[in-house]
């Protein structure tokens, strides 16, 4: 241990002499949730920020599910104050978990935003009194903590993932039995793709089993980063209960009593330790060296302290570590992990986790700032504020050109307020409630909101903010904060929200262009038939089932045109029955929903002649006269030419190309017709867009949605315009017949392929079940198996630059059970209750699994999945699918 520290000293020590320290780099000066001014030095300063937002935490907790979130959730609402007694989830009393299929499942089905402060303002911060006494653990300063209690469960991966679009830090909680799990690794993920700082809470660490070392190399061999032991577990007498943490920041022992609510603690000095518990005291002394270690590796400000405290590991203080974690968890690319340990549900370590939200999770000025979109342009919200981002007048949006030219943007005081909706909930009481988030300046109660997305306006008549399913009125909303629009009539998630000064219905350009970066859908792969019980429900049908989709945009509906029948897709089976109970039961829709089935792709056999068809509507919905040439072909290894635009989307490529017109429209020969006056290129690309996706929406041969298909739809106004009757929606109409009639062109002779979606799938079991669930994915499911994830030698995610882990580097303590020593760099005795197959199964195998599964390990097995790619049906198989969707067997 010695020479591999004096390594890792040396080099830091090279590096401070060589280059400025990056001690002032990130926020220093931050211990007990005081925070100095040099936090304002990172935030860009043209975004305005309230006084407030250095003490504000947007946090969200994320996990696999039943790994505790909702309990921990509880004991932090509880300990602030918020509530006055513990609700438990297993009787549906949680204040988060409050819709009744929650309660019902005693799952978390949709994210729940509260706020609460931490410590309570209105509670003094008692004096530090004799070592041992009962004391609180409280930070001197009040922080506001808006906290998002996400779902574990896959099905409800996008409600994760527009939760953490808003996040500005994040609490991963393991199961300190199973270790990190799939969902888990899946979370971790999402996170990872938005850069959210991250800390890990090793949480069950009372049951039988718990492995907390276990657990911490886990971390470093599965989420692919250096895990910062902050606490360890202390167990009576080493192996016996868990009693409560050791703190290896602060060198002290937190004693819990059993069976008691949690408030109150016994905090024990180190020198207390070495008299009554010596085996705890001399593994905390081997934990604040492993810590420092670590943390000299990737910050050279730690560095810079050991020195100061004479080479003495014990000696750093702890606001030197809290500092150096902190710069470590801020900045890009991190891979060192703070850990934490507790047991919720026994009310151990909880307090001192808030402590470590407020400490080491960075408030709104600290992060990044947003990214946006202005038309084809794109930046930072900052730089549109101060003027320094220049819009592409490349008119054409994703036409490459040859040195586009640009026009600086100056919106001076013009935007006042900038927001992200995230998030729509239908509440019985209050109607429709809009999640926000302000990135800039301020949201005002009855101010002028302008969704970008949907260009249309409306007043912000009331605004809330939430504790769980209750609300408190306020009148601003300020930049950092969460808050919710009451009675929204249009918002929809992902929708930006803008205020600006004076009183026009619309803003100047570009402001009605601002858009902030999207929350991407993932393509739904489970749909059912949903129909009323009589024809005269089928409005009230509809006009719900527009209620639900609005709160959850990964649920789509679509029509069959031939029999008229309605159907709903979504992620998983477990989602299609959420969304049918809340239709029936919370809704009251008079409605019911048929068997659950798999969403199917359609592929063409060959590529199809050009068809061009003219639209000549003489009727009201039809009103107009346009044309459109089509050639439909199955998509090749070769992309697009660059030179032309193009558009992609699930898996479909449509090109539009106009060849007597230049990139802005204009006829290239004199002699050439140019487009009608009342339509530009853009406008004429988005309804043929929009036309080809309609077609796409619906196969020929089996009416699912088409893929791997590329539609060329070629314009030339001589033929296809008509002066002032060719219109926007005639434009469309006539591109969509044009590319239905260039589907049953190719299909003269052959019907389309068949693809079906081939899903990732995690399963966790236990070493006993490992061979004979291998053995039934391989063999009776058709699946493909790609590793176990027990090896622990995974690379780290491609593109990342990150290196792998090295698991014996690692320091974790003992587990009860274990032998060997908890040092770094020694060989630990490889104690596994859970395994992870990795694999990829076609979908239709997979459903109805879990039972199965269940019933292969007793009870103990799980898994999670997620769509990988959809593969052409050959064989066998395609004939036995082809003859059951014909014989109207889902």
């Amino acid at each position: 241990m010695v020479v591999r520290y004096g390594r890792v000293l040396l080099h830091s020590t090279l590096i401070s002499l060589l280059r400025p320290t990056r001690l002032n780099r990130l926020p220093s000066g931050y211990y007990r949730g005081i925070s100095s001014s040099s936090c304002l030095q990172n935030a860009a300063t043209t975004v305005q920020h309230s006084q407030d937002a250095l003490r504000t935490r947007n946090i969200g907790i994320i996990a696999h599910i039943d790994a505790g979130k909702t309990t921990t959730t509880e004991r932090m609402l509880y300990y602030s104050g918020h509530t006055r007694r513990i609700g438990d989830v297993d009787e549906g009393s949680t204040v988060t978990d409050f819709l009744p299929a929650e309660r019902a499942r005693g799952i978390t089905i949709q994210s729940a935003a509260i706020t609460f402060e931490w410590p309570p303002a209105d509670v003094a911060v008692p004096p530090i009194v004799g070592a041992g006494a009962d004391i609180q653990p409280k930070s001197p300063v009040s922080h506001n903590i808006n906290l998002i209690d996400t779902p574990g469960h896959a099905d409800f991966t996008f409600e994760v993932r527009r939760s953490l679009r808003i996040l500005d830090g994040a609490v991963c909680i393991l199961d300190g039995v199973a270790g990190v799990e799939a969902q888990t690794e899946q979370v971790w993920a999402q996170a990872g793709e938005w850069k959210i700082p991250r800390i890990a809470y090793i949480n069950k660490l009372d049951r039988d089993g718990a492995a907390f070392g276990r657990t911490v190399r886990e971390i470093g061999s599965r989420l692919s980063g250096w895990p910062a032991v902050c606490q360890i577990p202390w167990f009576e007498g080493g192996k016996g209960r868990f009693t409560g943490v050791g703190d290896v920041v602060s060198l002290e022992g937190l004693l819990y009593e059993p069976g008691g609510h949690g408030k109150s603690f016994k905090r024990l000095t180190l020198l207390q330790l070495d008299q009554q518990y010596p085996e705890l005291a001399d593994e905390l002394r081997r934990a604040r060296v492993a810590l420092v270690e670590l943390l000299s590796e990737h910050d050279d400000g730690l560095v810079e302290a050991f020195f100061k405290a004479e080479e003495d590991h014990l000696n750093v203080t702890s606001a030197q570590l809290l500092q150096a974690l902190r710069r470590c968890l801020l900045a890009d690319n991190s891979r060192v992990i703070p850990v934490f340990a507790g047991a919720s549900f026994r009310n151990i370590g909880v307090q001192p986790l808030l402590d470590a939200i407020s400490n080491l999770l960075p408030s709104p000025v600290e992060r990044p700032d947003p990214e946006i979109s202005l038309g084809s342009s794109s930046g930072r919200l900052s730089q549109l504020i101060a003027g320094e981002l220049a819009m592409s007048n490349d008119s054409t949006g994703k036409a490459k050109k040859k040195g586009p030219t640009t026009t600086p943007i100056a919106v001076g005081n013009t935007l006042q307020g900038c927001a992200l909706a995230f998030k729509v909930v239908n509440d019985p009481r209050r109607g429709i409630l809009v999640y926000i988030r302000v990135y800039s300046g301020s949201i005002e109660r009855n101010a002028l909101l302008y969704n970008t997305n949907l260009q249309n306006s409306e007043r912000a008549t009331t605004i809330l903010r939430m504790y769980a399913s209750e609300s408190v009125p306020v009148q601003t909303l300020n930049a950092g904060e969460i808050g919710v629009i009451a009675g929204s009539k249009f918002a929809r998630t992902g929708d930006t929200l803008i205020s600006y000064t004076g009183n026009k219905a619309t803003p100047p350009e570009p402001l009605n262009k601002l858009q902030l970066r999207p929350i991407k859908i993932p393509p739904p792969v489970f749909f059912a038939a949903i129909e009323p019980n009589s024809l005269r429900e089928e409005k009230d049908m509809h006009e719900k089932l527009s209620l639900l989709l609005r709160e959850d945009p990964s649920l789509q509906i679509s029509q069959d045109e031939d029999t008229g029948q309605t159907q709903i897709s979504g992620m998983g089976e477990l989602h299609l029955e959420i969304a049918q109970d809340r239709l029936v039961n919370e809704m009251k829709a008079k409605a019911r929903m048929g068997k659950i089935a798999i969403g199917y792709r359609e592929t063409l056999p060959e590529a199809s002649k050009p068809i061009t068809k003219t639209l000549d509507g003489d009727r009201v919905a039809t009103k107009g006269k346009a044309g459109c040439t089509a050639v439909a072909e199955p998509v090749q290894e070769t992309n697009a030419p660059e030179d032309v635009f193009s558009y992609e989307q699930d898996g479909n490529i449509i090109v539009i190309e106009t060849p007597t017109l230049d990139d802005r429209g204009r006829p290239l020969d004199a002699d050439n017709e140019s487009l009608p006056p009342n339509l530009n290129l853009p406008e004429v690309q988005q309804a043929y867009i929009n036309g080809a996706l309609a077609a796409l929406s619906r196969g020929p041969s089996y009416s699912y949605p088409m893929r791997d298909t590329k539609v060329t739809l070629t314009l030339r106004p001589e033929e296809h315009t008509f002066g002032s009757d060719t219109t926007y929606a005639s434009l469309t109409s006539a591109a969509r017949l044009a590319t239905i009639a260039a589907f049953k062109d190719a299909t003269k002779s052959n019907s389309c392929s068949l693809m079906e979606p081939v899903m990732n799938v995690d399963i966790n079991v236990d070493e006993a079940s490992l061979g004979t669930v291998i053995q039934d994915i391989s063999s009776s499911r058709g699946g493909q198996i790609v590793s176990l994830g027990d090896q622990e030698d995974e690379v780290a995610e491609e593109g990342s630059g990150a290196r792998k882990i090295d698991v014996t580097k690692i320091y974790a303590p003992k587990d009860p059970f274990e032998s060997g020593s908890s040092v770094s760099g020694e060989q630990h005795d490889r104690v596994s209750f859970q395994r992870t197959i990795k694999a990829k199964v076609p979908l239709k195998e997979m459903v109805g699994y879990l039972k199965h599964l269940r019933s292969m390990t007793g009870g103990r097995g799980t898994f999670v999945m997620s769509v990988d790619r959809f593969e052409r049906v050959t064989g066998p198989r395609e004939k036995a699918l082809i003859a059951e969707l014909r014989g109207g067997v889902s």
